[in-house]
């Protein structure tokens, strides 16, 4: 499967399947969830949340997706244009991955602080 990118400022009202929307003025992604479920995912573009490759052709998100919020629990990449489509997360694995990130954030934002005295 694979997703198309388009730049844009602002989010439009409605969203195409299979279209990454993607602002760098707002520092944002979004597009439908691909698994067909129709949720939108916003992944922020920051050193703490998702980074955005551009190749000149073609975009790539990483980490990877986890919709754990949605009924669907969609879990997948974008590389290149393309899904890849990962493993459903456990319970336990979702608090460790989400425990991890609030560390990471911590971590950031705390150096920052230090960095700027």
């Amino acid at each position: 499967m694979t997703i198309q990118h388009k730049f844009i400022e602002f989010v439009p009202d409605v969203l195409e399947d299979k279209v990454l929307y993607i602002s760098v003025e707002y520092c944002s992604a979004i597009h439908k969830c691909v698994c067909g479920c129709g949720n939108q995912v916003v992944t922020p573009l920051s050193p703490t949340d998702w980074q955005l490759t551009f190749d000149g052709k073609s975009v790539s998100l990483s980490p990877s997706i986890g919709n754990w919020n949605f009924e669907c629990r969609s879990h997948y990449w974008i590389r290149k244009n393309k899904i890849v489509f990962a493993r459903m997360w456990t319970d336990e694995e979702i608090k460790e991955g989400r425990d991890k990130d609030k560390k990471m954030k911590k971590k950031y934002f705390f150096s920052s602080k230090k960095k700027k005295k």
